[in-house]
């Protein structure tokens, strides 16, 4: 309530100032260039990664201020927002009036709920008027979507959405030497995963030998919803209409699709037979889960399709070799099977599911905003900041790729791809370079395991239809309060006794729904209705 209370005074007196964001053409903008040199800050996400560099002050900063400065006469300066934390570290940010010119957050709901309080600039008019100068934004993401979240009743634009060249969210790893250690096949249904798991679990001592008591067949982590996905998912009817995802489609963990609740259900019969990691509620970061991984005592999980392979020599691979054996290896597979035999993937369209980027009410500066997201947009600048300085970074392989390499020092990425810098690109952008170069962006990885796990995440992909139904005014100051309760429901529902699961879930559910899951569902429906005349039943 006093962040609220203090984001409305701090909003009260910009507007006492004449500060707010109404739209006045830059008279000192002049054939591509300010005449004299504008400053603004951009958020930059902080990992806290050991043998990382500062965020804000690094090769790569200086690469971008070089290239504002010299194009646009714009110098930059970064400010630093926890990665783990990053919708709190807003929220007071923005509530203190202090924050960056240009924040990005994956957080929709964020910048609608200060957007409905004045605290986030309507980018249309500024879209309209120099969308010519943003023509490496508009290669990126398309012309078209600069309004992808245009209100339809108000035409105000809040938010610019970034794009995922390559989509694939998750996939499923097994262990390869332990399949082959018990003369098991690749599983290519529920049940034979299920299966493997259980041998997994009644083999431990064949497995693991002295460390037997350590075995864990099948890990997770409180975050239900992703690492689950793919099982959770395969339970939903193929024929869903788009229509039903839209009205069902806030929470990005799939919670409310139709029949989720039975993929929980056996997720629930696994953790009670012994299958699943049994103290993943006990923790609320990866570092335990990912050394257990590392030492060798994990079976099976889900992930990001290439989670195993990230972070060079301290990847979970890298380390499964070093203290298992160099058989020892996990490898992708594709098994989860929904009522037409197919194995769906619920994937985000290219532009609208990853990070977006905003100017709050603060920025008196947008246009050159806007201008350093076209620059960090061009094909140019995404390569630079993904690929490096040639023999540090990278060297070229046969067919034009890129094969990535593990730097140290001042070259070190402190994000996978230098995602934090390249906001509005999440995944290579490498041209004809790309596919290739995916399959060698892992050191130490087998090309031909990298390009499967990156396969697997995206066959059987569907998209949902964009509706573009404005805002959705009940899901404004819900979005954290409604992840953790559905973290939290997922979790004691997983954890129940089997026959204390429909009791937990479903008071679990009625809670989310009474907290504001149902009001969202029922303004999607009405939106339907005004925008696309679609009268939706539930």
């Amino acid at each position: 309530m006093k962040r609220i209370l203090a984001l409305v005074l701090m909003l009260a007196m910009i507007a006492t100032l004449g500060a707010t964001s109404a739209f006045a053409a830059d008279d000192g903008f002049v054939d591509g260039k300010f005449t004299n040199t504008r400053h603004i800050t951009v958020e930059i996400f902080n990992r806290n990664n050991d043998g990382g560099t500062d965020p804000t002050n690094n090769v790569w900063t200086e690469y971008l201020k070089k290239g504002m400065l010299e194009r646009y006469n714009v110098e930059v300066e970064y400010v630093s927002v926890g990665r783990w934390s990053e919708v709190d570290d807003l929220n007071n940010l923005l509530a203190i009036g202090d924050a960056p010119d240009i924040c990005y957050t994956y957080s929709a709901p964020t910048i609608l709920n200060y957007a409905g309080m004045g605290g986030v600039i309507d980018l249309a008019p500024y879209l309209e008027e120099y969308g010519d100068q943003l023509e490496d934004l508009k290669a990126l993401i398309g012309a078209e979507n600069l309004f992808y979240d245009k209100d339809p009743a108000t035409g105000t634009v809040y938010m610019l959405q970034g794009a995922m060249p390559n989509n694939g969210r998750i996939t499923t790893f097994i262990r390869q030497d332990w399949l082959n250690k018990l003369g098991l096949a690749v599983p290519t249904t529920t049940q034979e995963f299920h299966d493997t798991l259980v041998a997994f679990r009644d083999n431990a001592e064949t497995l693991l030998g002295a460390d037997a008591d350590k075995m864990v067949p099948y890990t997770t982590s409180t975050d239900i919803g992703w690492r689950n996905d793919l099982m959770s998912i395969s339970f939903v009817p193929d024929d869903v209409t788009d229509e039903t995802l839209y009205v069902y489609g806030y929470d990005d963990r799939h919670l409310l699709y139709p029949n989720y609740k039975e993929g929980i259900r056996t997720l629930n019969a696994w953790y009670n037979e012994g299958l699943v990691w049994k103290d993943f509620a006990l923790y609320t970061d990866s570092t335990e889960e990912d050394n257990m991984m590392k030492a060798g005592y994990v079976g099976a999980f889900m992930h990001n399709w290439d989670y195993p392979f990230r972070n060079g020599e301290d990847s979970i691979a890298a380390n499964l070799i070093r203290n298992v054996g160099e058989d020892a290896m996990y490898i992708p597979i594709d098994c989860f099977e929904n009522n037409a035999g197919i194995t769906r993937k619920f994937l985000g369209s290219v532009v609208g599911s990853d990070r977006k980027s905003f100017l709050p009410s603060t920025c008196d500066e947008p246009l050159a905003a806007l201008l350093y997201l076209n620059f960090i947009s061009s094909a140019e600048t995404i390569k630079y900041l993904q690929t490096g300085l040639e023999g540090t970074n990278f060297v070229m392989a046969e067919g034009g790729a890129y094969q990535i390499l593990p730097a140290t020092g001042e070259w070190v990425k402190n994000s996978g791809n230098n995602i934090d810098y390249t906001m509005t690109c999440n995944g290579l952008y490498l041209g004809e370079a790309t596919d290739a170069s995916t399959a060698l962006s892992y050191p130490g990885i087998p090309a031909d395991i990298v390009i499967q796990a990156n396969a697997y995440s995206k066959t059987n992909g569907r998209i949902a239809k964009h509706f573009n139904c404005g805002t959705i005014e009940a899901e404004n100051d819900v979005g954290t309060s409604l992840t953790s309760k559905r973290d939290a429901l997922l979790t004691k529902a997983v954890t129940a006794a089997v026959d204390a699961f429909d009791a937990e879930f479903d008071a679990g559910m009625a809670d989310y729904l009474a907290s504001g899951g149902q009001a969202i569902i029922d303004e999607r429906i009405e939106k339907l209705a005004e925008v696309y005349g679609i009268q939706y039943e539930k």
